[in-house]
């Protein structure tokens, strides 16, 4: 996961903490629901930005793949 999709994430996370605390949401459908509709606000607000959305950003390799190609171009 990239910088932009990670702090996309981040931000619908916190939101969504906010909203179940807000709303003293403590129900499992609630709070599926909340998920959910936060979700859908960030991503709708992405497309309306004309960001790119998270489905289409490019693949960022993993920790491991580029730690293995460090160690190979060390040797």
């Amino acid at each position: 996961m990239g910088s932009t999709e990670l702090a996309a994430n981040l931000f619908r996370a916190t939101q969504t903490e906010e909203k179940l605390r807000k709303e003293k949401i403590n129900n499992k459908y609630q709070a599926n629901r909340t998920h959910f509709e936060v979700g859908k606000k960030v991503r709708q607000t992405i497309k309306e930005l004309g960001g790119t959305m998270p489905e289409d950003l490019p693949v960022v390799e993993s920790i491991k793949k580029l730690e293995n190609k460090q160690k190979k171009l060390k040797k």
